[in-house]
């Protein structure tokens, strides 16, 4: 078989961007920002540490200028080691000592050993700003090189924020650190080692990343180079993959099942997560699922003045782990009984037996959905369900009575298993073979999102009214099922 010969910036147009350049430029990015971190810090310790290392301004205009000392110092020496032994590990180590000179400098007490010290880590700082871009260089590809380093430079501003955010939250509480005769850390000291915790890191994160395939080549190390532009390239199909998701002959497929999945992850596990918990409310104090039991009844007046002279405070005792208090305010007004609505005793075996009639009526969801999704199709089946299951919710905060209670959670449920079913389905044919997985495993995550979100804005909502989550719930699925309709119909399609 002949062998094809490629230049360099032929094989990183084939490499293509993708997930390795936007990881590439975050971790670049962030070395980027711990330099102007290093470089900035001192401006904003100056005034702090003037009484504690005795600071002339002769001596703050050093602290200033030696870090450009050190700059200069490293930069021409970390360069040609760079050249040398390569851009990854000099990088690393110009990290390192960036970082380990900042922390020396924290403990130093006295001006001249503080002075050194930064010098030090001027030095780390002189060689991580050449090599940083030199390394991020040569893996762009000429369309956009000039665009990705212009984002990496953009991380110096970052670097700059951060630094002022640090010296904000940190310099002027006076009172952190430790004091004694003769060792001070004080705040100005704590906010020189937070600042370098942007540069440690880097240099740790540097150490997985691949060297330079440019420079890999130059040393005569051919197949290393390419095995390099081999990870890299699949690196960023993944991301290529999403990205693909989103191209006209996909995109609206992608959208729909993007809401359909939020709105039936967001409405089934937002409500059968609470199942248990409202089950026991319900068992508890009576009622609905959506008002159980009256936390505060006020007793009729009474006009018999003999009941109490005085107005009186009793409260009940804790009974079998009951934290459940309950206050009786009497008087010649009357009496109000004042119940708190936390509640620590264990659930009864009934809250057990409705959860677990609530997750048996899956069953007959599942037998049904086996039998009718290669005769309704999947489109019809998903929509259905939603819709049905939508409408559920909507009425459970009506029912009054305890078997509806049940009743209608069950048929939630089976209902809710059908539209998964064909969810699934439905799933694995929309999209071509190479995007399949790729798909699945986006719409997934936006499964996911929805789940969290249902279960937050349901505890968040469930006791300012229930009927909040319950409606949100209902309208979702039934406008993700109504959406559902949209897509193509898979069912006799031969997907191969």
């Amino acid at each position: 078989m002949e062998e094809s010969t490629y230049t360099y910036e032929e094989s990183l147009k084939a490499v293509g961007l993708g997930r390795f350049h936007v990881l590439l430029l975050v971790l670049c990015g962030w070395a980027v920002s711990s330099d102007a971190v290093e470089v900035l810090s001192v401006s904003f310790l100056l005034p702090s540490a003037t009484c504690d290392l005795d600071l002339s301004s002769i001596d703050k205009g050093w602290l200033n200028a030696i870090v450009f000392v050190g700059m200069m110092v490293g930069g021409y020496v970390w360069g040609i080691l760079a050249d040398r032994s390569g851009r990854k590990t000099i990088l690393s180590w110009s990290l390192l000592v960036n970082g380990v000179g900042g922390l020396a400098s924290s403990v130093a007490q006295d001006f001249w050993l503080f002075l050194l010290m930064r010098f030090v880590s001027g030095v780390g700082v002189g060689g991580s700003i050449p090599v940083i871009f030199t390394y991020f260089t040569e893996f762009q590809p000429l369309s956009r090189r000039g665009a990705m380093i212009s984002a990496l430079a953009t991380f110096w501003m970052g670097g700059n924020i951060i630094a002022a955010g640090l010296a904000w939250l940190i310099i002027p509480y006076s009172d952190l650190g430790y004091f004694s005769s003769s060792f001070t850390y004080n705040s100005w000291r704590i906010f020189i080692a937070a600042c370098t915790v942007p540069c440690l890191t880097s240099s740790f994160f540097f150490v997985f990343m691949p060297e330079s395939p440019k420079f890999l080549l130059k040393e005569g190390k051919n197949p290393q180079a390419i095995s390099v532009l081999h990870g890299i390239h699949r690196s960023n199909r993944i991301l290529r993959s999403t990205l693909d998701l989103f191209q006209p002959a996909q995109r609206t497929v992608t959208c729909i099942m993007m809401v359909v999945n939020f709105a039936i992850a967001f409405g089934y596990y937002g409500l059968f997560m609470w199942f248990p918990e409202i089950f026991h409310r319900i068992d508890q104090n009576g009622g609905t699922m959506c008002n159980p039991g009256v936390e505060i009844q006020n007793a009729s007046l009474h006009s018999n003045a003999s009941l109490h002279s005085n107005a009186s405070l009793y409260s009940n005792a804790s009974l079998h782990g009951n934290a459940t208090h309950t206050y009786v305010f009497t008087g010649k007004e009357g009496s109000t009984n004042v119940t708190s609505d936390k509640n620590c005793d264990l659930p009864s075996n009934i809250v057990f037996l409705e959860g677990f009639l609530t997750a048996i009526s899956n069953l007959p969801g599942q037998v049904l959905s086996i039998l009718l999704i290669d005769r309704v199709g999947r489109k019809i089946l998903l929509a259905l369900s939603m819709v049905i299951s939508g409408l559920s919710v909507f009425f459970l905060w009506f029912v009054k009575e305890y078997w509806q209670n049940v009743l209608m959670s069950c048929t939630f449920s089976a209902i809710s298993t059908i539209g998964w079913t064909a969810l699934d389905v439905l799933q694995s044919e929309l999209f071509p073979t190479h995007l399949r997985s790729s798909s699945f495993g986006f719409q997934t995550v936006i499964m996911r999102i929805g789940a969290i979100l249902g279960n937050l804005i349901f505890g968040l909502l469930v006791d300012v009214h229930c009927a909040i989550p319950m409606i949100t719930v209902a309208v979702l699925m039934s406008l993700g099922g109504l959406l559902s309709l949209k897509l193509p119909n898979t069912k006799g399609i031969d997907i191969h």
